[in-house]
């Protein structure tokens, strides 16, 4: 099973100025196509619940894993197109019963603290950051401050504008 990391960020490494910043609010449209691109391709998609109540599109026959621990008043879309689970299981066992589920590419797309509990965990296999001309001074950090060395290996940089780049990363493991 392929588990990759994505988001966007800051040249200062942020991935939000605060918990409600939506980063389809300051990345760009190529960023953004990027990143359906990339979802569209995953059996499942992992994220946070504040993440996830981003949201107001969902690709097609898409499945989502939302972390949380008030399930009862996640907001879920009203699609038939998608279908939505809840977990507070660690990303081990997640990972396994995604597996066991048949799932075979799962995309962690975020918040912080689900980003950084999946890097923790040694489970992920590749990182695709895009990196943005901004800089915010402050606001949500990529990972915490508790992740740790995690070493990796530059596999690929797309310009995905004259602006924009994408960054490719594998994790040596």
């Amino acid at each position: 099973m392929q588990i990759s990391l994505i988001a966007a960020m800051t040249i200062d490494g942020f991935i939000g100025r605060d918990e409600q910043d939506r980063s389809f609010n300051w990345t760009s449209a190529e960023d953004k196509k990027h990143y359906v691109q990339q979802i569209k391709k995953a059996d499942a998609i992992v994220m946070g619940r504040k993440t996830f109540e981003t949201f107001s599109r969902y690709p097609k026959d898409s499945h989502w894993v939302i972390y949380t621990s008030d399930k009862e008043n996640l907001k879920k879309p009203q699609s038939k197109h998608i279908t939505v689970e809840t977990t507070d299981l660690a990303p081990r066992k997640l990972l396994e019963k995604l597996e066991n589920d048949g799932k075979k590419e799962v995309m962690i797309c975020g918040g912080s603290s689900i980003y950084t509990m999946f890097m923790q965990s040694g489970m992920v296999d590749k990182l695709y950051l895009t990196v943005e001309p901004v800089l915010f001074g402050r606001g949500i950090k990529l990972f915490s401050d508790n992740l740790g060395q995690v070493d990796l290996e530059l596999i690929k940089v797309d310009h995905l504008s004259s602006q924009t780049i994408m960054l490719e990363y594998e994790v040596k493991k």
